[in-house]
């Protein structure tokens, strides 16, 4: 029996009952796949099998159809922001199904599948009533996907299913479409658009048609059928010998005489089916008359399944429980005359058990249609939408017998494969559908976004799976074509978009197009300006100064460029400048940067840095400011040296000179220092109290007069340097250090103490200018405050003199002790050298070789020890080297047990130094312990495992899980370098049974062996569980029965003969033959032989002593029979 499930939407007020379906007769004409007919209705009696189409679903919930059921192949997550939405539509018109994703949180496009009904994949049937829209909003990141339905058809209406799956997430949306306007919307003819939309018509193709008419008598067709319909009908009513039909056949045409011993010979021919019986009647003249009758010339004798009957002056024989075997000719014999018949056993029609099955493939892959019919050895017919279907030399098609199962196998399908298929027999027919898809155009790299520079070079790349697809580059909508600096290649797999020299105007969205797949691959290209400071168009350089009288006000407007606006910082020195540092402001504006000084001091000169930033790089420039005021040169006890500058203006009679004045910082009176101009610009002032503050300001003089007084200098305090430090003496030595110390200065004056210089030189090491004084450095970058410390990373071996000098705000004292020389001798002790490399563990494979050469110093030479793990090394497993400068440790095959603390001493005396090195030897793991298929639900497998017992001597990285059809046991990898000890494996097939394995991974590579899960995964197919009918189990035992009699025959003396019969029976009967009741199976002049239920007895040349009555007995658990016959008449040869 079969079902079929479909969805039937009609309009209250155009409700009418259909039509009943007729049956057709397979005899007259036989149904076509383009025109498909309902299935017949269900018959009354139990002689024919039930083959109407079915809408319930014992598994389905009540009242729900299964397109609506929730699809259960992942966890929906709701993805959906829309839904497709319910709609009505009349004959003839247009209608959109709109679904939107968000695609915010996922990481590439999801991919959606249109579908009609439970399997009906929509995007193979796009053309001129289908399209399939989508788009993708850069704004509010959301995908739109539009099915545009056009010109419906009334065979549209239906349910419908948007499915949509980005990696591990999925969702599932069920919606119908009502047409008005046909009232029958349901049953259509698959026509000229079966193949866009037409789920209807497959529905009838599933039914077995079997002939529910009355028995007919084949002789009489074929004797009222021309000779064209004969092959026809043979295949129609099973007939398998037509040669021998048409023979007899022309036998019958032929005239007979009349007969003086027959009032009623026998019909031409009869007809019986298969296990029924028949009688054969003949009317004699002589009601007295003895008859015999004859099979195929052997004479017929009354058993239980031939029964002789004699009424009057008829004479009848029946034979029983008819079998092929008695599909013969019959003579019925009265002296010399004779009347000969032949008897036809029908066989039943062959019935189809097993329906096709529809099937979706992808292009190139293998395709097998599979049916089961009631008989062995049955003959059907293949045909492809109503052409049928032979061997051709390409060998397209392959035909396959397997008992009751015959197998149409398609080898690589394409495109024009597509179609119905139906195997017929004599008593019925199957149709399946295939479908062919192309393959799937997968994406290895996409392009991704692009930030360059200007005259830099952008790289559009894409990788997809199929090197022969080709694609169009699009830029904001348009096609690109190669240029100068635009150049498009296709290498295998890879398309690549390159522009040199790139320019503001080659910013924009840039998309590629592969040709026959409807979706795109994009990418921005983001055009960025480097920044620059245009100092040139203030008509400076970056090396021009900028001078600003003290006390005025300083404003630079500094213009600079960059896309995107670039950040300002200013800084000074060290110092960075902001909007909150007093006097000084800084601001930005678009294309300018501002810099402010509100009353310039001499404390503001200096060089300011301005630098401009974006992601495209940045720009510096320096400016160096000077403002023009009095500078004090040097300072002394009681005295100062002044400087200044010329004015800038003479007031039109040249200068004279100057007059100086000063003042004590807290006093607002200043005091002339000289009356008459002074014509330098530059002078010593005396007779200053030390430690007090004072300030300097000169006056310009010419022939006019004074001019206005410039201003102040900076604050200053007259101050002498301090006495030398006392008491420098050696505190302690070591190979390359010295610890010094001193006494503070006796005088320090009323300037603070700022610090302590120490200074040291070889002695020898004469100065270059000087050629008698010794080179003095600094033993550190800065003054100490300590009165002690340690000088380190001193020359071994030279002979050093060290001094001390005192610093406050007039400058270095005279220096401590320097006269009295400091001379010292540091030895050379053992130190060794550990390489870069050695520092960390070093690792290496099993097998490899290890060699660890370190240097190491000391004289006289030191003594060299190697230990591992605190023990000595064996010299038979290491090998050690040792030289003046260096030692090498030598393992020409490193072995797992290598591993561990190598440590290496140095000694002179008592002087020692010691370094390690840590060695890992590494291995190939073992394989994971105990993998097991935790759970299966859906299309998905949960599986876990433990690491392996040996890691390989170092961290396990990763895992490799496999998986395999358990049909073939090809092993394909799921996941790589996969960390964690349990995984999920997805997209499995529904009805596939699949065997796993994991394979453990550190950074030698895979282990060896693989772990193999015990348990195999079964994928259920999803809203269909199969509940199997109970069946009383059949005993096919059955008791012996002979089904060809011995016949008794007359024999030639002296030449072997032969008795043959046949026998059936469950299971094999044993054989034992006897003459006259005595057992002659061990007898020497006997062969006895049996091959597939033929019995044969071999009599080596009998003589008359071995006539007599012979007899075959066949035994099993079920029963036993028996046949016999005489072997008499003994013929001497002439």
């Amino acid at each position: 029996m079969s079902k079929v499930k479909f969805e039937l939407k009609i309009k209250e007020s155009e409700v009418k009952e259909p039509e009943k379906a007729v049956s057709p007769d397979p005899a007259v004409a036989e149904p076509k796949p383009e025109e498909p007919k309902e299935a017949p209705p269900a018959p009354t009696g139990s002689s024919a099998p039930d083959t109407s189409g079915t809408v319930s679903d014992c598994s389905a919930p009540e009242g729900l159809p299964e397109s609506h059921r929730p699809d259960t192949r992942q966890d929906l997550t709701g993805l959906f922001t829309e839904k497709p939405q319910s709609g009505e539509v009349n004959v003839g018109e247009n209608i959109t199904f709109v679904a939107r994703v968000c695609g915010e949180s996922l990481l590439k496009k999801p991919s959606v599948k249109w579908i009609k009904g439970k399997w009906m994949d929509l995007a193979s049937k796009s053309g001129k009533h289908l399209q399939l829209k989508e788009h993708y909003d850069r704004n509010s990141k959301v995908y739109t996907f539009e099915m545009h339905i056009i010109a419906a058809k009334a065979n549209f209406a239906g349910a419908y299913r948007c499915e949509v799956s980005s990696r591990d997430k999925f969702d599932s949306c069920n919606f119908d479409l009502v047409v008005h306007g046909n009232k029958n919307n349901y049953i259509t003819d698959a026509g000229e658009d079966s193949g866009e939309l037409d789920f209807s018509a497959l529905l009838k193709k599933r039914a077995v048609h079997v002939s529910t008419e009355p028995e007919v008598d084949v002789w009489e067709i074929l004797q009222n059928a021309p000779p064209s319909e004969y092959e026809k009908i043979a295949f129609q009513y099973g007939i398998t010998d037509l040669r021998g039909m048409l023979k007899r056949l022309k036998k019958m045409k032929k005239e007979e005489k009349k007969s003086a011993a027959f009032l009623r010979k026998l019909d031409p021919a009869y007809q019986v089916e298969k296990g029924h019986k028949i009688k054969l009647q003949v009317e004699v003249a002589n009601p007295d008359a003895e008859v015999k009758w004859l099979k195929n010339g052997q004479e017929i004798h009354p058993t239980g399944r031939y029964i002789f009957e004699s009424v009057g002056n008829k004479r009848f024989l029946t034979i029983n429980n008819c079998t092929l075997a008695d599909d013969a000719a019959y003579t019925c014999t009265i002296g010399e005359e004779k009347t000969v018949t032949e008897l036809f056993v029908k066989e039943p029609p062959v019935l189809i058990v097993r329906n096709l099955e529809d099937q979706m493939v992808m292009k190139g892959e293998r395709v097998e249609f599979e049916c089961e019919v009631s008989e062995e050895g049955a003959q059907v017919k293949w045909e492809k939408d109503g052409v049928e279907l032979t061997r051709d030399e390409s060998f397209k098609y392959r035909f396959k017998k397997d008992g009751c199962k015959h197998v149409l196998i398609i080898n690589d399908v394409t495109k024009e494969d597509c179609g119905h298929y139906r195997v017929k027999t004599n008593g019925g027919q199957s149709f399946a559908e295939l479908m062919v898809q192309e393959k799937q155009l997968e994406v290895y790299q996409n392009i991704a976004d692009l930030t360059v520079k200007a005259k830099d070079q952008a790289v559009f790349k894409c990788e997809v799976s199929d090197e022969n697809v080709k694609g169009i580059w699009y830029k904001n909508g348009v096609e690109v074509k190669p240029d100068a600096r635009t150049h498009i290649t296709h290498i295998g797999r890879i398309h690549k978009l390159t522009i040199d020299d790139v320019k503001p105007e080659d910013e924009g969205d840039y998309t590629f197009v592969p040709e026959g797949y409807a979706f795109n691959l994009s990418a921005k290209l983001n055009f960025l300006d480097p920044p620059k400071i245009h100092l040139d168009c203030m008509g400076r350089t970056a090396e021009s100064t900028i001078l600003v009288v003290a006390g005025n006000k300083l404003r630079l407007d500094v213009p600079i460029t960059g896309d995107p606006a670039p950040t300002v910082v200013w800084t000074k020195g060290e110092k960075v400048l902001t909007d909150s540092d007093g006097r000084v402001h800084v601001e930005s504006t678009k294309g300018h940067c501002i810099f402010t000084i509100e009353g310039a001091e001499r404390q503001d000169e200096g060089v300011y840095s301005v630098i401009v930033r974006n992601p495209a790089g940045e720009d510096t420039a320096d400016i160096n400011v000077k403002v023009v005021a009095p500078r004090i040169l040097s300072v002394g006890e009681d005295s100062c040296v002044v400087q200044w500058d010329p004015p800038l203006f003479d007031g039109g009679q040249p200068v004279i000179g100057y007059v100086l004045e000063r003042k004590k910082k807290k006093s607002y009176r200043w005091m002339r220092l000289n009356f008459d101009p002074f014509k330098e610009t530059t002078y010593e002032a005396k007779r200053m109290i030390e430690g007090v503050p004072y300030e300097m300001r000169v006056y310009a003089v010419n022939a006019i007069g004074m001019s206005r007084p410039s201003a102040a200098s900076q604050p200053f305090v007259p101050v002498a340097p301090t006495s030398e430090p006392t008491g420098l003496c050696v505190d302690d030595i070591s190979d390359t250090t010295i610890s010094l110390k001193w006494r503070p200065p006796e005088r320090i004056g009323s300037a603070e103490l700022e610090g302590y210089g120490v200074e040291y030189c070889k002695e020898g090491c004469k100065h270059e200018m000087f050629g008698v004084t010794d080179e003095w450095i600094p033993a550190f970058p800065s003054l100490t405050e300590s009165t002690s410390v340690i000088v380190c990373d001193l020359p071994t071996g030279e002979k050093m003199q060290f001094r001390v000098r005192a610093y406050n705000m007039a400058g270095p004292s005279l220096p401590g002790h320097h006269v009295n020389h400091l001379h010292f001798v540091i030895a050379e002790r053992p130190k060794i050298w550990l390489p870069r490399n050695l520092r960390q563990t070093l690792i290496k494979k099993v097998g490899e070789t290890i060699n660890l050469v370190i240097p190491f110093q000391g004289k006289p030479r030191p003594q060299v020890t190697w230990t591992k793990n605190d023990e000595l090394l064996d010299p038979r497993q290491v090998s050690i080297r040792n030289s003046d400068t260096d030692t090498i440790l030598f393992i020409r095959k490193s072995e797992r047990k290598d591993s561990g603390k190598y440590e290496v001493q140095v000694q002179i005396e008592n002087v020692q130094d010691r370094a390690s090195v840590n060695i890992q030897i590494v291995d190939l793991p073992g394989p994971p312990q105990n993998l097991k298929v935790i759970d299966v639900w859906g299309f998905n497998v949960a599986l876990e495992w433990k690491p392996p017992k040996d890691n390989g001597n170092c961290d396990i990285t990763g895992y490799t899980i496999q998986k395999a059809d358990k049909k073939t046991m090809d092993w394909y990898t799921v996941y790589e370098q996969y960390r964690r000890t349990n995984c999920v494996v997805s997209d499995l097939i529904m009805g596939n049974e699949y065997m796993f394995r994991v394979y453990a991974m550190n950074m030698v590579g895979l282990s060896p062996e693989p772990c193999l899960s015990k348990d195999s995964a079964y994928i259920q197919k999803t809203g269909i569980v199969y509940k199997p009918p109970s069946y009383k189990e059949h005993d096919f035992s059955e008791a012996p029965k002979f089904t060809h009699p011995l016949v008794s025959r007359s024999v030639i003396a002296g030449y072997n003969a032969t008795l043959s019969c046949s026998v059936r029976g469950i299971p094999k009967p044993k054989i034992t033959w006897y003459k006259n009741k005595m057992d002659i199976t061990n007898e020497a002049k006997y062969r006895m032989f049996s091959n597939q239920g033929v019995l044969t007895l071999e009599i080596r040349k009998p003589c008359p002593f071995d006539g007599g009555v012979y007899m075959c007995k066949a035994v099993n658990d079920s029963g036993e029979d028996i046949i016999e016959c005489k072997l008499e008449g003994w013929l001497t040869p002439k």
